[in-house]
């Protein structure tokens, strides 16, 4: 357990900090309430224990600004004044409970003990909920930011014919937002056809999205219909166009131009009356500056462009995934898994996830066919170089920092690219003073902004 002290009296932060530590609970100090808004932003934790009465930023405005910006864990106000007016406002600005100082620190940890794990059951419940309320694409799941945009896009791109092309890494999630779209558009009762372009052997790669009359080539013992043709009234989704070869994507060019498609030995182009969306791994426009990607195919397809971030971008979604996943795995599997702890949750946090989603549901998978437990905890999970021991628990900070010592699966661009991101973040944006920090000029990091793409 993480908590979060915001207190302008260091010895009160430091009481509780070393009350806290005898109860395994790990706790951080922020000494107003604009340096508690900076931790917030860049940390985790399971609950905030708030002064009420601060200079500058006061406890109920720090309460109020928390709930706004949708931070949920559970906060426990405290007060040298035991007015009851406080009291009642402070729960109607959400606070959970509200102590008097001088107050028993055992009492406190104990409430802090029961509303964490009320706050965690009540999440387990709410992902199982909007889990089984998800329609068919209950998997793409999330609240960040960065999720929270990709909804927004597909809710107005949907209804429309335009063309989309998705990107991200591996693993996180391109086809379920794929099938999103598909589901929300007017051809949502048509097929959703998807090849995986990098899956088929080149030579059949034409064949199969084209299709072929018998005889068009050595083999071709019956006419076959290609993906086009699959698709008509539905989706066809082009996955790893990337992946395409030179050749082939002349010849998709001319297809999505004249929006007709001929099978191969055949004389007469029939209408495509199919949307097309296409998906990749690679970033095509380097892939066109190095003469492997068609420039003209790129922008016939990048009409609309969704990004799809990387899990260790999005870790405030790994509850909900984590819960949804456990459910579609408990009814697949005819098992009975009931959730994860808070610790399960922290380790399974502050893991970088190189595999993305797909990664996350191999280890829940796994956690759940060799745990004997209804609760998975930390050991339960098989996380690729990375070891811990029972009693390891870290904080906040720590937390933070083994995003850079996991090694495993952070090449030297991921390294840098958080390096500046957690600067940025720690200077709430200011480009100076985060360029200051990592020893660069404000130029320097203006351009490796731009060249990760950092929002």
């Amino acid at each position: 357990m993480n908590v979060l002290i915001v207190d302008d009296e260091k010895n009160i932060r430091d009481l509780v900090k070393k009350f806290l530590k005898l109860e395994d609970i790990q706790a951080e100090g922020a000494e107003n309430g604009l340096s508690a808004q900076r931790v917030l932003r860049e940390y985790h934790f399971d609950a905030v224990i708030l002064d009420l009465k601060m200079p500058g930023m006061d406890g109920l405005t720090l309460l109020a600004w928390m709930r706004q910006e949708g931070f949920r864990m559970p906060v426990i106000m405290i007060s040298a004044h035991g007015d009851i007016s406080d009291a009642v406002q402070a729960m109607k600005e959400g606070a959970q409970d509200y102590i008097v100082k001088p107050f028993d620190p055992e009492e406190l940890s104990m409430k802090l003990k029961q509303l964490i794990e009320s706050q965690h059951m009540r999440n387990l419940v709410e992902s199982r909920r909007r889990y089984d309320e998800a329609d068919d694409l209950g998997e793409l799941i999330g609240e960040s930011p960065g999720m929270m945009k990709i909804k927004d896009v597909i809710t107005r791109i949907a209804p429309t014919q335009a063309m989309v092309l998705i990107t991200g890494e591996s693993g996180t999630g391109k086809e379920v937002v794929a099938r999103k779209i598909h589901t929300h558009s007017p051809q949502k009762e048509g097929p959703f056809i998807p090849i995986n372009i990098g899956g088929v052997p080149e030579q059949l790669l034409e064949s199969e999205l084209f299709g072929y009359e018998k005889g068009a080539f050595t083999g071709a013992a019956a006419r076959k219909s290609g993906m086009f043709e699959l698709a008509t009234g539905g989706t066809l989704f082009l996955d790893e166009i990337g992946d395409m070869p030179l050749n082939i994507q002349v010849k998709i060019l001319r297809v999505l131009q004249d929006k007709r498609v001929a099978r191969l030995g055949g004389t007469t182009a029939m209408p495509i009356e199919a949307r097309i969306i296409a998906a990749t791994n690679r970033n095509l426009e380097e892939e066109v500056r190095r003469g492997r990607f068609r420039e003209d195919l790129f922008y016939r397809l990048n009409v609309v462009h969704l990004e799809i971030p990387p899990l260790r971008e999005r870790r405030e979604d790994i509850p909900l995934l984590a819960g949804g996943i456990i459910h579609r795995l408990n009814r697949s599997m005819g098992m009975k898994t009931e959730g994860i702890s808070p610790q399960g949750i922290e380790r399974l946090r502050i893991y970088s996830f190189p595999g993305n989603v797909r990664e996350l549901e191999n280890v829940l998978e796994r956690a759940m066919i060799f745990s004997d437990r209804r609760i998975l905890e930390p050991d339960d999970f098989e996380l690729r170089g990375v070891t811990f021991s029972d009693t390891d628990q870290k904080s906040a900070r720590e937390t933070g920092r083994s995003l850079l010592d996991e090694g495993d699966g952070w090449s030297l661009k991921d390294v840098e690219r958080e390096t500046i991101l957690r600067a940025l973040h720690r200077w709430e944006g200011n480009r100076t003073r985060a360029a200051e920090e990592l020893g660069i000029s404000r130029r320097t990091l203006i351009n490796k902004i731009m060249e990760y793409g950092i929002q």
